[in-house]
């Protein structure tokens, strides 16, 4: 059944007569009639009564009057949408390391989706290294990393939002009781390293002293597998606030002093061109970020 044919089946129910509607159609009255016909044979039904004076539909054909203007209803407003507004559909593929500006990503995700339902996204978590990896062999569309980008390999847009840098501690830890820590209260505290940060030179400038002077006891990827050691009440672990939930718990997050924060970007290679999807999520981000 032929959307042209639907069209001349929709002009006759509406004159009740073959002649005027072949004239608004420019068809001869033979043309149309054969139409109608095959239709009819196509469907195995009658669809017209034919009078003397007028065209009645029978019951068949008044059900396919109804549904006829339906289907042609939606095939005006598709091909409409697909001329003015494109659909767009595909995958957005993204990786993070652990970060609470994360929920900017997510918020334009959920957006992006409610724009255009037939989007998909994967979330990938990992440190700077298995980010910038993973886009590097083209299984990402984007990385969210913790500062300076290598701007010789990837384009990139600074976020507005920073972390701040602090010790994740036991509550029964002798430091847990004050507002923040400074480079000498940490200095003879076991520690875990964010493994990221071990290769980021921040840490050290805050320190002010090269990092292996401090005891690190252990490199993490994930804090909360990290966190778990803080059960222990000698173990601090170097992290962003915000990652873990310390309310109710016997964790306590203690910013450092003065206050270490980093920024974030958003990058993506230089290289290879982003689908029609990661350029409507770039920039639904970069409008969000206005």
């Amino acid at each position: 059944m032929e959307i042209r044919v639907l069209n001349y089946f929709l002009a006759v129910a509406r004159e009740k007569n073959i002649s005027r509607a072949a004239k608004k159609l420019h068809l001869t009255q033979p043309t149309l009639s054969k139409q109608l016909k095959d239709l009819e044979e196509e469907l195995g039904v009658t669809l017209f009564e034919r009078g003397p004076r007028e065209i009645q539909l029978t019951p068949s054909g008044q059900y396919l009057f109804s549904k006829a203007k339906e289907i042609l209803s939606l095939v005006e407003k598709t091909t409409s949408n697909l001329v003015q507004n494109e659909i767009v559909s595909g995958e957005i593929y993204i990786g993070a390391g652990e970060t609470p500006v994360m929920s900017l990503i997510t918020d334009t995700l959920n957006q992006l989706i409610d724009i255009y339902p037939l989007l998909k996204f994967h979330l990938y978590s990992g440190d700077a290294d298995d980010v910038m990896a993973k886009l590097d062999s083209g299984l990402l569309d984007f990385g969210l990393v913790i500062g300076p980008v290598n701007k010789q390999r990837y384009h990139f847009f600074r976020l507005d939002a920073q972390d701040q840098w602090g010790v994740l501690l036991h509550r029964a830890h002798h430091l847990a009781k004050q507002q923040n820590v400074r480079p000498s209260d940490l200095k003879d505290i076991p520690l875990l390293l964010s493994r990221q940060a071990s290769a980021d030179t921040q840490l050290s400038e805050w320190f002010g002293f090269n990092l292996e002077q401090l005891e690190i006891i252990g490199t993490y990827n994930l804090l909360y597998n990290a966190s778990l050691m803080v059960r222990s009440h000698h173990f601090g672990v170097l992290c962003l606030a915000g990652i873990i939930n310390t309310h109710g718990t016997e964790q306590r997050f203690l910013p450092l002093e003065p206050p270490l924060t980093a920024s974030l970007n958003l990058i993506w290679k230089k290289d290879e061109s982003l689908s029609l999807a990661a350029k409507k999520f770039l920039a639904l981000l970069m409008d969000k970020e206005k």
